[in-house]
C-alpha cells in the first residue's frame, strides 16, 4: 500500500498542532508514513460494517463492577505534605501551555 501523498508543508502543520519539532531529516519519512496512515483509514471506511454488532462497551457485559458508594478521603495535610510543590492549598504544576 503506497498511500496518498502527504506533502512536507502538511507534515510541519500537524507537528506544529502537536507541539513537536521536525527536522528536515524526519519530513520525508513521517510524510511517507503519514500517507500510508490515510491509505489505510480510507480502506477502512470501505468496508459495510452496517451489519456488524458492536463489539467494544465501556462496561463490558456481564462483568461485575463494584458499587458507586462514598469512601473515607484521605487526609488533605498528609497529602499536601508528600506532594513537591503547592500554592494557595492545591498542588502546583508547570505551566505546560503557553498563555502568551
Amino acid at each position: 500500500m503506497t498511500g496518498r501523498r502527504i506533502e512536507k508543508d502538511e507534515v510541519l502543520r500537524i507537528a506544529k498542532l502537536a507541539r513537536i519539532e521536525v527536522d528536515d531529516a524526519e519530513l520525508e519519512r513521517l510524510a511517507t508514513d503519514l500517507g500510508r496512515i490515510v491509505a489505510y483509514v480510507d480502506q477502512l471506511a470501505e468496508l459495510d460494517v452496517g451489519r456488524v454488532s458492536p463489539t467494544a462497551h465501556a462496561n463490558r457485559a456481564g462483568l461485575p463492577t463494584r458499587a458507586d458508594e462514598p469512601l473515607p478521603s484521605l487526609d488533605r495535610d498528609v497529602v499536601m505534605a508528600q506532594a513537591p510543590a503547592t500554592a494557595d492549598g492545591a498542588f502546583a504544576v508547570p505551566a505546560f501551555v503557553d498563555e502568551g
